[in-house]
């Protein structure tokens, strides 16, 4: 991926992982980008600054007190033209610190005084990845913004195998490269749904589906990615919401129905990614049901909106992006839909093969015929399906 002439600060915190981060900095300087390296004193016991000068070509800064700086403010300055702030190895100290607002040094302090966004790829023990500490941490950066790259799971510098790695230096890159890349929906809306419905029974039953939500929330961070002012109406998922996404939670098709509608006016583009229930229970109970000597309830369905046909239908209506989700005759039935519904591009997969798992094949089929999307993690395939849909929209 070309990125001549993009800025980015790369900073080291101390873990074995640190030699990942060697191959990170060659990867970025490869691509074109200005890279500044950043090292805790921690960091310098695994690479050695001299290592990450040579590879990034400008020198490599350590201490908060570095005379190098004019105004002897590094921790101001060094951040002030970078477009990026990109950790890794992050320990779980360093999150700590960051999640609690610590300054005690000068990636840390560099980090609460920062301007750009930050995202961290985590490194530790699979025993502290799994704390309650760092999990609190983690989401509580989540919810300011981080973006948090990883972790993977896999074999541990120290014998042990589970989650806490970091992911190598090609998927950091990779991630990295698609928060810095070019913004094509600058100053566009993009309205998605995703995730599940679920359609109450009685106050403790009810009818939903084995949708995760992830593919919707990646369509709405790579929409974000693009430049994007995003919106996400999501159905019940604990999915944690991606970064500079507003979210709208509702639990029902039709409260989901009138969440988009009350949006839809002012959206440039609408993606219906959600599983959304075809279906209510028109005689939903107010209490719970007792089971009575053999006699089985009788629950009558009503049929629920078609969000997507809804959006479609309005005057001055956005691009509207459809999913489909098949067990069989993908591509019969992916036409017929699209057609009905009217819309310019669908996305269709098999569900067997994508509800909850983190990667998915797609086929996008339009105007100009059928798009494969070969098999790849889920924000991979959102953004290609963003790519597709800023190629289809009025220049």
């Amino acid at each position: 991926m070309e990125l001549k002439g993009k800025r980015l600060l790369l900073g080291l915190t101390g873990g074995i992982a640190a030699y990942k981060a060697a191959e990170l900095c060659r990867l970025f300087v490869r691509a074109g980008a200005d890279v500044q390296v950043v090292m805790t004193e921690a960091a310098c016991r695994f690479v050695t600054p001299v290592t990450m000068q040579g590879l990034s070509g400008k020198p490599v800064f350590t201490d908060m007190w570095d005379g190098r700086i004019p105004d002897n403010m590094a921790h101001i300055e060094l951040s002030r033209d970078r477009e990026l702030v990109l950790v890794a190895p992050a320990t779980a100290d360093f999150l700590a610190k960051v999640a609690n607002g610590l300054a005690d040094d000068l990636l840390s302090t560099l980090c609460l005084a920062r301007e750009c966004p930050l995202a961290v790829a985590p490194a530790m023990n699979r025993q502290m990845w799994d704390n309650r500490a760092t999990q609190r941490n983690v989401d509580r950066l989540r919810a300011d913004g981080v973006t948090i790259l990883g972790p993977a799971a896999g074999d541990q510098a120290c014998g042990e195998v589970g989650m806490g790695r970091m992911l190598e230096a090609a998927d950091i890159f990779a991630e990295a490269a698609a928060m810095l890349g070019p913004k094509p929906l600058a100053g566009k809306r993009v309205l998605v749904t995703a995730g599940p419905t679920f359609e109450p029974i009685d106050t403790v039953r009810g009818i939903t589906n084995l949708s995760s939500g992830k593919m919707g929330f990646a369509v709405a961070q790579a929409a974000a990615e693009a430049g994007a002012a995003v919106t996400l109406v999501a159905g019940p998922t604990a999915l944690p919401t991606p970064a500079g996404v507003e979210r709208q939670s509702v639990v029902t098709a039709r409260e989901m129905h009138d969440a988009v509608l009350a949006r839809a006016k002012g959206a440039d583009v609408f993606v219906g990614v959600a599983a959304v229930a075809d279906y209510h229970v028109a005689n939903r109970k107010g209490h719970k049901l007792k089971k009575s000597d053999g006699a089985v309830p009788a629950i009558e369905l009503a049929e629920n909106p078609d969000i997507l046909a809804s959006v479609a239908a309005m005057k001055n209506a956005p691009f509207c992006v459809g999913f489909a989700a098949e067990t069989e005759n993908l591509r019969e039935y992916a036409q017929a839909k699209r057609k009905k519904k009217r819309i310019p591009l669908l996305a269709a997969n098999l569900a067997q093969e994508a509800f909850g798992r983190d990667d998915n094949a797609l086929t996008l089929f339009d105007d100009r015929g059928e798009h494969v999307l070969d098999r790849a993690t889920k924000i991979v395939l959102a953004r290609r399906l963003i790519a597709h849909i800023v190629s289809m929209l009025p220049r």
